[in-house]
């Protein structure tokens, strides 16, 4: 009888560990999504000063520009869910990207020292963005491989955890760049 009391504490000693862990990175996940949200309000935020900036040199450019400010007041709204926010996300990265090829052509807008700290704010804010993105699929494999392996796999599955998706980079942002395009355009 004692034997079978002390197995019956050892299991749920257990259980209690393998639910606390679960919940542990469940909370890791939202933790570091936060942190990219963080990233992207700070990025949302340079999205006017940068757009005034090139406003002054690049005129052809206002259709682009209109749609960057577009993407911004949506996705500052905050109305939006999570699966919005990525592909926010990474609409505008690629579209503010091609703006910022398209400065080559405005020597002007490249002299100018207002623009110039915004564009190394900018860059400093992608790489921060990148850096929560890989902590957050860090944080999602470790949470998924505790969803998906036995014994965790139970409790999760009583609590109803599902597994997660990774943050994945778009297709068009996998392509080789061409050094040679980029300096013949």
């Amino acid at each position: 009888m004692i034997i079978l009391g002390i197995i019956a504490i050892v299991i749920f000693l257990i259980g209690i560990g393998i639910y606390n862990s679960l919940i542990g990175k469940k909370n890791q996940v939202t933790n570091a999504f936060s942190a990219i949200d963080v990233m992207l309000k700070k990025r949302y935020d340079l999205i006017p000063n940068l757009v005034e900036t090139i406003k002054q040199y690049m005129a052809y450019e206002s259709e682009t520009l209109t749609k960057i400010t577009q993407m911004r007041t949506q996705a500052a709204n905050g109305n939006i869910t999570d699966a919005e926010k990525v592909q926010l996300d990474q609409q505008l990265s690629t579209t503010v990207r091609g703006v910022m090829v398209n400065v080559e052509n405005y020597p002007d807008l490249k002299a100018n020292t207002n623009f110039l700290n915004l564009q190394s704010t900018w860059t400093e804010s992608e790489e921060q963005i990148a850096a929560a993105r890989r902590t957050y699929n860090a944080a999602v494999t470790t949470y998924n491989n505790a969803v998906m392996m036995f014994p965790s796999s139970i409790f999760a599955g009583m609590l109803g955890y599902q597994a997660m998706p990774v943050l994945e980079t778009p297709a068009e942002e996998r392509k080789n760049i061409s050094a040679k395009e980029l300096f013949n355009n």
